[in-house]
């Protein structure tokens, strides 16, 4: 806990979690990666796949650490043992001056931010949606993706939220309801 309040503009985490998509064949399994910075919450897509094998995981790396990717001031990257985080992952994260932040077997709690933005996405989100196909997937997590960024206020942090539009701060106008993909909701006041 003192390492994440010293070190916590300089450290993300990320981890995976899995849903299910109908498609032609049948029921498929889809991983999602992504990374969180634990100051300011911003969650970044890493990718999503049927099979997060070796060479997939390497280029998700050289995407997030790349001279435009979004971990540029990233120190720490905090991740589980799943074997799905291969060496060369690891070694494509040092090349980029980012240690990786292995947690001890069987710790969820260790990585709480991003297992608490799982249970957020799942919850408010995926759970509550039929998905036909990689595109609806991609789709669903994207409009999340906005909400969670722009539209959600968040406990902890505050209350507030993380990158506001600017339809947020207006002390005057009458209060207006939107919605993402029929059950996102989020309040803000109308240009009066």
């Amino acid at each position: 806990n003192q390492f994440i309040k010293q070190h916590k503009d300089i450290l993300w985490a990320t981890d995976f979690f899995t849903t299910e998509v109908w498609s032609k064949s049948g029921l498929n399994t889809f991983y999602v990666l992504f990374f969180i910075h634990i100051q300011t919450r911003n969650v970044v897509l890493g990718g999503i796949t049927t099979s997060p094998n070796e060479q997939w995981m390497k280029q998700v790396a050289k995407n997030i650490t790349g001279w435009d990717g979004e971990s540029k001031n990233a120190k720490y990257l905090i991740h589980d043992r799943d074997t799905k985080y291969t060496k060369s992952f690891d070694q494509i994260l040092k090349s980029a001056t980012i240690e990786p932040v292995i947690l001890p077997p069987k710790s969820p709690n260790l990585n709480a931010f991003a297992e608490r933005f799982v249970r957020s996405i799942k919850e408010e989100c995926l759970d509550k949606l039929i998905l036909f196909g990689e595109k609806s997937l991609r789709y669903g997590v994207k409009e999340y993706l906005a909400h969670y960024h722009a539209e959600r206020s968040h406990q902890g942090i505050h209350n507030v939220i993380p990158f506001p539009d600017q339809r947020f701060g207006r002390k005057e106008g009458d209060i207006v309801k939107s919605e993402r993909i029929g059950m996102l909701n989020y309040y803000y006041r109308k240009i009066a």
